[in-house]
Formats: structure tokens, sequence, C-alpha cells
């Protein structure tokens, strides 16, 4: 006697196409608030850039305050203590740009937002971060935080991605960051539990932290705070090269490679409506 095999139908082989469902939902949250209320939108933008710049701080005081240990090690906890930026990010439902790579991307793929709101919702997005970083590093310049060895770990990180890097460096290194991020945060929407989120969200933020890779957010936080603490060492031909490709570079890793590749392989495009 010969069992029958099970039928093997296509939405089988969908296997996150909840995933999928549910970034698709959230474009269309993302697109409404940016509509219909901007203000609150760009509000949830800056909070991002503000974490990501008061994490790079607390990076910066880990790598000069552990003197004499491994600077292996040293790297791995700066890349641990940075990761609990963008688990604050995602669990407080701020507003990332380079997250938003991946989450448009899939949008356009499923034809539930024109490209038009998605350069609108970009540039909202970006101005935000940017202004978090400025606020963050403003606020820290009426306190003894930034210590002068973090001020030269600062200045040395900075020059290290602008001066020391070529345009094919920072693209392809933006490529991995933003990869490694996106791969992180995709994994975490299948988790229900809080802890599970957590870890997943972090492991990527520490491979692409940990790898000196290229996040245009961070760095520029980054640029932010050199033009309070150290503004005369910023070559600014090399900050905008980096931004520009570091952009490019996270794109095509969160938005092409995560984003456009999963929704491809999750359903046909007139499938899921917003």
């Amino acid at each position: 006697m010969t069992l029958a095999r099970p039928v093997k139908t296509i939405e089988d082989t969908h296997a996150s196409k909840a995933n999928i469902e549910n970034i698709v939902g959230q474009v269309a949250t993302k697109e409404i608030m940016v509509d219909r209320t901007p203000g609150r939108y760009m509000l949830k933008s800056v909070m991002s850039g503000f974490l990501l710049a008061i994490m790079t701080v607390l990076m910066l005081a880990v790598k000069t305050q552990f003197t004499g240990v491994n600077p292996g090690l040293i790297n791995l906890l700066g890349a641990i203590s940075f990761s609990i930026a963008l688990v604050m990010i995602v669990l407080t439902n701020s507003e990332l740009l380079t997250s938003n790579f991946m989450f448009m991307t899939v949008g356009l793929y499923y034809k539930v937002i024109s490209l038009p709101k998605v350069m609108k919702i970009f540039t909202y997005c970006f101005i935000g971060n940017i202004i978090g970083g400025f606020v963050l590093f403003g606020m820290m310049t009426g306190t003894k935080v930034m210590t002068p060895e973090m001020v030269a770990a600062l200045t040395k990180t900075v020059n290290a991605k602008t001066i020391d890097s070529t345009w094919l460096t920072i693209l392809i290194k933006g490529i991995f960051a933003n990869f490694f991020i996106n791969i992180g945060i995709y994994i975490s929407l299948q988790c229900k539990e809080a802890l599970a989120k957590v870890f997943f969200i972090g492991v990527g933020v520490v491979i692409f932290v940990f790898m000196a890779y290229e996040h245009v957010v961070y760095n520029a936080g980054l640029f932010a705070g050199m033009m309070f603490y150290n503004i005369d060492a910023l070559s600014w031909i090399d900050v905008l090269k980096n931004i520009v490709f570091a952009y490019i570079g996270n794109y095509i890793g969160g938005g092409i490679f995560i984003g456009l590749v999963y929704a491809y392989l999750n359903g046909s495009r007139n499938e899921i409506e917003g």
C-alpha cells in the first residue's frame, strides 16, 4: 500500500507571507501619518536620531573607559552597547530611514504606495533622524560627558569613514550594514515574544557595528557630534561622499537585498492589498 503524497500549493512556499502583510499594513499607516500629521511623523523620526546618537555616546564611553582590555573585546562591548538603540527604536515604533528602505520597497512592490510618497517619507524621515542627532549632541555640550578621549575616538572614527575610505568601500559597507539590520528586523517580525525580538534586532546591529560597516543615519550622528566638538577636523567633501554612498548602499542592502527579495518570494504583486 502506497501513501499519497501531500499536494503542495504555491501558498506553501510563502513561508513568511505574514511578515509581508505586516509590513504592507505598516506602510499604509506611515503614508497616512506623513500626509495627515507630518509633525508627528517628524517627531518620531527625531526620536530615532536622538536614540542612535545617545547610544553612540555610550559606545564611545565604553571604548575609551575600558583601557588595557583586548581591542577586539572593546569593539564587541561597544557594538553590544550600540545595539540597544535599534531595539528601542523598533519597540517604540520610532521612524528610522534605513528600516524604511525595506518597508517602502515592499510597499512599492505590492503597489500600495507611490514612488513620490515613498520619496516624501524618506525625506521627512532622514531630516528628522539628522535633527535628532543634532539635538542630542547640542545638549551634550552642556555636560562633561564627552571627555577629550571620547572626542579623540569620535574624530578617529569619522576620519576612517570619510578621508580614509573610497566611495566604493563606503558603498559596499553600506550594503552590508543595512542587510544585517533589516534581516534582523525581518526575522523579529516572526517572533511573538519580546526577548526574541530584542535578540534578533540586536544581533544585526552588533554585526554591522563590530565590522565597521556604513550606516547613513549613524554616520550623520557622528558628523553632528563633530560639528559640536571638533568641526575643524571635518573634511566636508568627504562627509558628503560618505552620506551619498552610504545612503545608496543602505538602500541596496535593505531595500533590494531584503525588501524586494522577500516581497518577491512571498506572493505576486497583485496578491496583497494595503
